[in-house]
């Protein structure tokens, strides 16, 4: 396994300040954030540090030289809209600049993009499957076409009203991603597998990742804790903010080391990229390279053996 983070937090350095600072803390990886340039529309969108629809020659040179003098690899080139949206518009400028996506990470050289399935919340589970037979399947057969595999991120994507009541995502259980993987049995096709979004949903995130091994193509580092008492106020069908929030890895409920030995135990041996969204450390640039590092010194003692194992039974062979 390889330690990095994902680039939306810190939205106000340039991909050569990113890559820096990823080497000083220890990182060996970065997801790289590819939104389209202008305003974000939700909390950690809009972020870019590589503009796929300007990458000619020069610039996919200019990033490659970057991550060679760094040492840091992109392990990921990340996108996260909603290509099922209910507003036709939407969803056709996120199909289309997905695809531009994994143009890029071809070019880059990047094996994998991460990303949402999408999903339009007003309607039921059911009623979303014609649309996700629409668009799924000529996206997938797009990123077989340019050797890129697709990670989709299990987040339900349903946290605020606006969200209410069934989530930007559909992809949010393993019931789900069978049928997606049966509808679309691509072995390019696969998970970005957070562990957080298990544990507010009340699931365990640990039984899953033996049955979908194969398709674990990256994992996100994001820990969370449940409030409670407030949960007992609201109940579960609140608004998802409304009792649970978003931390730093080793501050919230996940056990981290039995997610490690079970990632281990399967044969994972890609990133692991943490993804900050706490709030208690987004006041400023220096509490979120604060969260980074210390996020770092919390994970990297559980992966080192196992990265280190890896690099000895690649140098015996």
């Amino acid at each position: 396994m390889q330690l990095g983070f994902v680039s939306a937090i810190v939205p106000d350095l340039s991909l050569e300040e990113v890559f820096a600072l990823a080497a000083e803390i220890g990182y060996a990886s970065v997801e790289v954030m590819c939104w389209p340039i202008g305003k974000a529309t939700r909390r950690y969108a809009g972020v870019t540090h590589i503009d796929v629809s300007r990458l000619d020659e020069s610039a996919i040179g200019k990033v490659q030289e970057l991550s060679a003098k760094s040492g840091i690899a992109i392990s990921t080139l990340g996108y996260y809209p909603n290509p099922l949206a209910p507003d036709p518009e939407e969803a056709t400028l996120a199909v289309a600049h997905l695809k531009k996506v994994i143009v890029a990470a071809q070019a880059l050289g990047v094996p994998v993009v991460g990303t949402f399935i999408g999903r339009d919340w007003t309607r039921s589970v059911e009623d979303n499957w014609p649309q996700f037979l629409r668009v799924w399947p000529d996206l997938v057969k797009f990123a077989e076409d340019h050797g890129i595999r697709i990670a989709i991120e299990n987040c339900p994507m349903l946290f605020t009203r606006d969200e209410w009541p069934g989530g930007k995502n559909l992809a949010n259980s393993p019931a789900l991603w069978r049928r997606m993987f049966e509808l679309i049995p691509s072995p390019n096709f696969g998970l970005n597998y957070d562990p957080s979004h298990f544990v507010w949903q009340m699931m365990d995130y640990i039984k899953p990742l033996r049955e979908f091994s194969s398709r674990i193509f990256r994992v996100h580092a994001k820990d969370v804790r449940i409030e409670r008492s407030r949960l007992d106020e609201v109940g579960i069908l609140a608004y998802p903010l409304e009792y649970h929030s978003p931390k730093l890895p080793g501050l919230g409920e996940v056990e981290w080391g039995r997610l490690f030995s079970a990632l281990e135990d399967i044969g994972y041996s890609g990133a692991v990229s943490v993804e900050i969204e706490d709030r208690a450390f987004e006041a400023n640039l220096e509490s979120r390279k604060k969260a980074l590092i210390q996020s770092y010194h919390y994970v990297w003692p559980l992966i080192s053996h196992i990265a280190a194992s890896g690099v000895q039974a690649a140098e015996s062979l």
